[in-house]
This record gives structure tokens, C-alpha cells and sequence, in this order.
């Protein structure tokens, strides 16, 4: 069933109806749903879907030339055009006068197999479709690829783009509408794991428990992501035993450059290499306190690094450090003694990733107490806040969320309270957003009554229709 992707439908859309040619590229990475984005997009449009594989020249062509000719005059004549410029031209001359969608999907794998075809698509271009009714959609998982190399200046195809759009994951709401049968806890534990990945999503058996379903997709040897870490690294690196060991590093808490250095003995030149590899390619991220002004950062060694992606996270705390365990015992063991007592923690940086996109959501619905042009985490050398949003007036909100067990009263308060001129010395009006999974205490929730700067936000709360 597919679902969510209205922003990238609507794009899409947007760009078919317009009255011109139009050169499209969409990418990103693997397991995403770029696929099933653009099989939805075309089902009501005269189109041809193309699937590059991994094979040489002469046969993709074939493979390709007879997609083209699939219901044409020449199909009955010829089985495959002689080149890649005749195939082009093909296109050009079917798109004269009708619109026509042509989406090629992995189009790494075609230039793989012919490094001159962007110089051959590019001359076509120029030449005869950027005159035509075609609409021409790139697709690509190869993010080294398709953000290094296609999307380069250097590129051939580079100006001749009309768009180009990253498709990321689902956001926790996305989530929500595909796991439906789910309460929001629900929800929130499973993409604390998965992310918001689509492919990973649709594994989860809505009727069986949260616990099992990790053990079946993920824990389990054989299992659908077992092997996924490894193999998504090696689809995009080399010297993958040396991103494993900065990776784990950064799971296990090391968050400085010298942290990671002396962890994973990695000399420091070569470490700033992996470590920009990995943020390009979504897996980590560095973050810097958000009042830190722009020019600051490029200087400032207040920046730490984070696993961003999920699914790596999970796995570069619960199964590769255990891998003996996984293989020998199975996953019962690592469930019961090792996951299930740590999982609230562990879910904590999850749930404040959600509560920022509740903030986020709240603003594009005008329900944000102000216009905030910034949101993120703050922290000095003793003292963080999970969220702090402000905008040019400096009027900010300070929020901290609470994954736990325990109802939450006056010490998470007087804390934000305390924090207030810290973190924004010319601070205007201060609004206090405190986000529990375990809800507040009779007295504090009374206090939020008397005080209309101060919200307190429960997971009923913060559902949204998506």
C-alpha cells in the first residue's frame, strides 16, 4: 500500500503541468521509496519506466531500446537502436507533440556501464528535447553518485537541469499514517529503530509485538536487515572496517574529534574524511549549539557528532557490539537483558527528534506561539536543553522532552527557567514546552493553568492528521 510522499507528488505534479521540457532529478538513499514515489506519480500519465541494472553497455541499450519501442510503428522492424543517440532522438521525435514522461530509475547503472552517456543525453538536450513535451526523471540510490558526480558543475548535464529533488525519510507523522493500526508510543518506539525508511517500515507486523518484530526483521540471523548495515556501506565506500570502527566509536558516546580519534584509532587526517563521507551520506550529522552564529561554526570546535541515521544507530548499540551473542544464542538473550532495560533510554535523543517536528508541524499550522527562524539543541560545558527555537526578536522557546517512566514535575521547570539567560543572555519573551511520555504531576499541570508561557505536552497531544 503505498502512502505518504504528498510534498513530492505534489512536485512532481507541478513540474508535468507546466508547458515545457523538463529535466528532472530524484535521488536518494537506498530503501527510501524512490521506486514506488515514481511508479505512483506515473500511473495516470503516458510514460515509459526504465530500470538500469548492473550489465554492460550492449545489453542495457537493448533493455532500454525495447522499453521505447513497446507499442511504436519500429517495433515490429528493429529490436534495438545501434546507439544511445539514436534512442535519445527517438524520444525526441515521440515527444513533439504529446506530453510523454520518461523515467529512468538507477541511472548509475546505465553511466556505469557507459561513462560518455551524460555528454550523449546533454548534446540531445541541447539540441532537440529541451524543445519538446518531454518530462525526463533521473532516479538514483548512489548518493556518492548522484550528489558528486551528476549534480556537479563539472557534469555535462550540469545546466540543463530543470529540478532536482532529494527524497528523504518519512517524518514521524508519514510514520503515524502508514503504521495506523499503532498507537502513537507504538509509533514512536518503531521509528526510534527504523527510522522513517519505508522499506523498513512495511516489515513491521502491526499485529505482533514490538519486541518480536525487532527479533524477526532485525535481530534474527537471516533476517530482512541483518546484513543491511554492511551492505548499505559497501554500496556507497571502500575501507568499510574503517567507517565501521568511527561509527562505533560515535554509537558508544564518543561525540568530540579526539574522542572519535582515540577510540577508533583512526589517524585524524583521515578520520575528517570518513566523518564528512558519513554526514554526506545521512548517517551521521555534526551539531552545533543553535545560538552559535553562522560564522562561528566554520571556526568552532563546539561541534558534535551524532549517528542521524536510526537504523545504524540501533545497530551500532544493540547488535554489532554483540554479534558473538546474536549468532550463537539468538535474540532472546540480547532482548531480554540487553535491549529491553535500556531502551527508554536509548529512545530519549528519538523523542526529541519527534518533538521538534511536532514544533515544526505546530508553526506550519500557525499554532507556534511565535515565528521561530531557528530550532535545535543547545549545550555548554555543564549545562543542555533538548530544544531551544527563536526568532529575529530573540523571543524563544526552551523545551525538554522525557522519554521515561515517571511523571514529570517542578525540577524539569525550574531548570528551563534557570537556563533562560544562559542560553540567550537578551533574551525577549521565553515560552516553556515540556514534552513527557509518562505525562506531569497534578501540581505542575495546575501551575501550567496559572501560566500561559508554560506548555505541557503529552503523546496524545502531539498527534497530528497527517
Amino acid at each position: 500500500m503505498f502512502s505518504g510522499r504528498k510534498k513530492e507528488l505534489k512536485y512532481l505534479q507541478n513540474r508535468y503541468e507546466s508547458n515545457k521540457s523538463e529535466f528532472v532529478v530524484l535521488y536518494g538513499r537506498r530503501r527510501i521509496g524512490k521506486t514506488e514515489l515514481l511508479k505512483q506519480f506515473a500511473l495516470d500519465k503516458n510514460h515509459i519506466f526504465y530500470s538500469a541494472i548492473e550489465t554492460v553497455d550492449k545489453s542495457q541499450l537493448e533493455m532500454f531500446s525495447k522499453e521505447l519501442l513497446k507499442g511504436s510503428e519500429l517495433e515490429n522492424y528493429i529490436d534495438s537502436f545501434k546507439s544511445w543517440e539514436e534512442a535519445f532522438k527517438f524520444l525526441a521525435d515521440k515527444s513533439k507533440k504529446e506530453r510523454i514522461l520518461i523515467i529512468i530509475d538507477e541511472f548509475p547503472y546505465m553511466v556505469n556501464g557507459n561513462s560518455s552517456i551524460p555528454s550523449i543525453l546533454q548534446n540531445i538536450w541541447d539540441l532537440n528535447l529541451k524543445n519538446s513535451k518531454l518530462m525526463l526523471v533521473l532516479c538514483g540510490s548512489s548518493m556518492s553518485f548522484m550528489e558528486k558526480e551528476l549534480l556537479s558543475v563539472k557534469n555535462p548535464l550540469y545546466g540543463r537541469l530543470t529540478g532536482n529533488y532529494k527524497v528523504e525519510e518519512f517524518s514521524i507523522y508519514e510514520t503515524a499514517e502508514l503504521l495506523h493500526e499503532l498507537s502513537f508510543e507504538e509509533v514512536v518506539q518503531y521509528y526510534g529503530i527504523f527510522g522513517g525508511v519505508p522499506h523498513y517500515l512495511v516489515q513491521i507486523n502491526m499485529k505482533e509485538s514490538f519486541y518480536y518484530n525487532l527479533s524477526s526483521i532485525a535481530l534474527e540471523r537471516g533476517s530482512i536487515l541483518f546484513n543491511e548495515v554492511e551492505f548499505l556501506l559497501r554500496q556507497e565506500l571502500r575501507e568499510v572496517m574503517s567507517y565501521f570502527a568511527v561509527i562505533q566509536a560515535v554509537a558508544l558516546g564518543s561525540t568530540t574529534l579526539n574522542e572519535i580519534e582515540q577510540k577508533s584509532s583512526i589517524d585524524r587526517t583521515k578520520l575528517t574524511y570518513y566523518l564528512n563521507n558519513l554526514i554526506e551520506l545521512g548517517i551521521l550529522e555534526k551539531e552545533y549549539p543553535v545560538t552559535m552564529p553562522i560564522k562561528q561554526k566554520a571556526k568552532s570546535r563546539k561541534g558534535l557528532y551524532y549517528l542521524k541515521d536510526s537504523y545504524f544507530r540501533f545497530y551500532f548499540t544493540y547488535m554489532f557490539p554483540y554479534m558473538s551473542e546474536l549468532i550463537d544464542s539468538g535474540s532472546d538473550y540480547i532482548v531480554e537483558k540487553i535491549i529491553k532495560p535500556d531502551m527508554n533510554r536509548f529512545l530519549g535523543a528519538t523523542f526529541e527528534k519527534v518533538c521538534k517536528q511536532f514544533l515544526i508541524k505546530l508553526k506550519a499550522e500557525g499554532n507556534s506561539p511565535f515565528h521561530f527562524v531557528l530550532i535545535g539543541r543547545w549545550w555548554d560545558k555543564s549545562e543542555e536543553v533538548d530544544i531551544v527555537a527563536f526568532d529575529e526578536n530573540n523571543n524563544m522557546l526552551l523545551g525538554e522532552c522525557k522519554w521515561t517512566n515517571s511523571t514529570q514535575g517542578y525540577k524539569l521547570l525550574d531548570k528551563m527557567i534557570r537556563l533562560n539567560k544562559e542560553v540567550m543572555p537578551d533574551v525577549g519573551n521565553t515560552w516553556y514546552y515540556l514534552f513527557s511520555k509518562s505525562g506531569f504531576t497534578d501540581e505542575l499541570i495546575q501551575h501550567a493553568i496559572e501560566q500561559k508561557n508554560i506548555k505541557l505536552i503529552t503523546l496524545d497531544d502531539m498527534k497530528f492528521k497527517e
